[in-house]
This record gives structure tokens, C-alpha cells and sequence, in this order.
């Protein structure tokens, strides 16, 4: 969803609400561009600010990436940990190829979550914590950001926190099907996050598909996918 820019000038404006302003331009940008191609100029613009204004509020590009960063990061890893904590039986776990996880709470995916299987639980927790924004799942994943900076550190760390979720989610799963090889675990959650960033893709050049809708038609797609592979087994 684009923000359309701001009239000129601050006044009137709080500086809270400004803020709040300029992350949501800045994060759309980051999100889009990548942050090599992004500029804190054209971020002013869009807001209706001068530049000297945003380096004041916020600091270096580096700096307002960061204020960009941490909250996408932090909601996107609350949502994964919050849906692998819930109960979840382990027919509905193995019913999807994806890291076994588990309920998300009402409050953060709505009562259409209950009974999905696991996988689809984490599938409709990130798309309900990116609604609004989806755009914020490619400042996570950006993969232009300044090798050995800041930036680039604290967006691993998120990385390597949701990794270690899918990580752990695979290898539950793959267990429960037979499968102890690691290499196979490492690879479904490689596949797994390959999965999530296609469909987040997608979901942004289609604004009119809700989460729930994107959750229901990843239940279709997945069921597509057992059929074809039951019938190729056969």
C-alpha cells in the first residue's frame, strides 16, 4: 500500500506523528528499492520534510534503516514464536510440507487460524502481522545491504532467530514422518523461507487479497501439491 507524500513543512505536526510519518515512507522505500537504491533524500520528499529535518530526527540512512528494522523484525519474530507455542496435533503437523509450528493467537491472526495446519498458522501469522505494509518483509531480507555494517548485522540477527524456528519446525516435522537426515531438514527450511518470500512477492502486487485469503489459498495450493505428490507415489 503507498503513502502518498505529505504536504511541505511540520507545522502543526507532532513530532511523534512525524516520525511515525517518515518510518512509514522509509520503510516502504527499503522495502521496494532495497537500501543501496534508496536515498533519506527522496524519503524527505515523500514526507514533505527537508533532509537536514530527517538526519535531525533520526540520523544516517544507516540510522533510519535501523528505526525501520527493529520493529518489522520484532513483529515478524513475535508472530513466528507466538504461532509455533500453541498446541497443535500432530496429524494437522504433518498434513503441510513446512516447518511443523503451531496455533498464532486470535489477536494476532483472528479466529479464521484456528484448526489450520500448523504451517499454515505461521503462513497466516506473518501475513497479518505484514498487512498494511508488506513491503516490510524485503527490509528484512534485503540482500543489498553494506556488507559488515550495522545494518547488516542486526538484520541477520533477525534472520538467523526465524531460521532457527524453521530450522527446528522442519526437522519436528521430517521426524515425524521418518526422516532424521539434517540435510533434509536444512533443506525444507531453506525451501521454507524461498516459500514465504514468493508469496509475500506476490501479495504485494495483488493489495486486494487479505490474509485471511492468502491463508485459504495457501490451503488450496498445498492441497494441490499432496495430491500431485500421492498420485506421483502411486
Amino acid at each position: 500500500m503507498t503513502t502518498p507524500p505529505s504536504k511541505a513543512g511540520t507545522k502543526g505536526v507532532p513530532r511523534a506523528a512525524r516520525e511515525r510519518q517518515v518510518l512509514d515512507v522509509a520503510t516502504e522505500e527499503f522495502g521496494r528499492r532495497g537500501y543501496e537504491a534508496t536515498t533519506v533524500a527522496a524519503v524527505a520528499t515523500r514526507v514533505g520534510v527537508t533532509k537536514p529535518l530527517l538526519h535531525h530526527y533520526f540520523g544516517s540512512k544507516q540510522d533510519l534503516y535501523l528505526a525501520c528494522l527493529n520493529p518489522v523484525g520484532d513483529q515478524l519474530l513475535h508472530a513466528v514464536r507466538t504461532a509455533m507455542t500453541g498446541p497443535a496435533s500432530a496429524a494437522q503437523s504433518t498434513a503441510v510440507t513446512g516447518p511443523a509450528s503451531a496455533a498464532q493467537s486470535t489477536a494476532v491472526t483472528g479466529p479464521a487460524s484456528v484448526g489450520q495446519p500448523t504451517a499454515l498458522r505461521v503462513l497466516h501469522a506473518l501475513f497479518s502481522a505484514l498487512d498494511g505494509q508488506r513491503e516490510a518483509w524485503f527490509v528484512l531480507y534485503d540482500t543489498t545491504l553494506p556488507p559488515d555494517s550495522d545494518a547488516a548485522r542486526r538484520a541477520a540477527y533477525y534472520r538467523r532467530a526465524i531460521d532457527d524456528l524453521a530450522a527446528t519446525g522442519t526437522a519436528d516435522l521430517l521426524r515425524a514422518t521418518g526422516s532424521s537426515d539434517p540435510l533434509d531438514a536444512d533443506a525444507l527450511a531453506y525451501a521454507w523461507r524461498g516459500l514465504c518470500t514468493a508469496l509475500v512477492r506476490w501479495w504485494v502486487s495483488h493489495p486486494d487479497e487479505s490474509p485471511e485469503a492468502m491463508a485459504q489459498r495457501c490451503a488450496r495450493l498445498f492441497a494441490a501439491g499432496r495430491t500431485l505428490l500421492t498420485e506421483a507415489s502411486e
